[in-house]
């Protein structure tokens, strides 16, 4: 079923965000021209658990949407990180200023596997202290947040939290924490 890329080219690279134009050729042999794909960095996300049972989520502005959203701590794997768990322990402890002692990896997902090329790697992390301030990038303003984990499933059925794969990362987090069931 997979397709044979023909040709490739680029129509726009800029630091997050890249298109490109594929010429494919299915197992069939029928041509699709063009095929956009859009190249992101690889991404992360935490449900961040603090000593105290609290669940440590953030608050900030999302100018595509233009409306301010409650979502978990996570980024970009950068170049300088070993692999995706070292990338959400830099993410959480720049954007929330908390360390926490242990990682479980709950699996990875695509926001759209038609059009993207990425994924985002989820994490359940336990144990966390408030060690440090927050290391904000020139662009960020975050807020932090601390919701008890009835109020962060209140927040789930009542659709406040809109980062569909952030949502996905949670339900996966309260599976693993017994929290919910299916």
């Amino acid at each position: 079923m997979k397709w044979k890329i023909l040709s490739s080219e680029y129509l726009f690279k800029d630091l997050w965000f890249t298109v490109r134009k594929d010429r494919c050729e299915t197992p069939m042999g029928k041509i699709i021209d063009p095929y956009y794909v859009y190249e992101f960095p690889t991404w992360v996300a935490a449900v961040p658990v603090r000593e105290d049972g609290r669940i440590v989520m953030v608050r900030q502005y999302r100018h595509a949407l233009g409306e301010v959203c409650i979502e978990l701590p996570g980024g970009c794997v950068d170049d300088t990180d070993k692999n995706p768990q070292e990338a959400i322990a830099r993410e959480l402890l720049e954007e929330t200023g908390y360390s926490f002692s242990s990682y479980d990896y709950l699996g990875k997902i695509s926001a759209n596997p038609s059009s993207n090329n990425n994924l985002l790697h989820m994490f359940l992390a336990r144990g966390g202290k408030k060690v440090a301030e927050q290391q904000l990038d020139a662009n960020e303003e975050i807020e932090v947040v601390y919701l008890t984990i009835d109020e962060l499933k209140q927040l789930l059925k009542e659709n406040k939290i809109i980062q569909a794969m952030h949502v996905s990362c949670i339900l996966y987090a309260l599976e693993k924490m017994g929290k919910v069931s299916w």
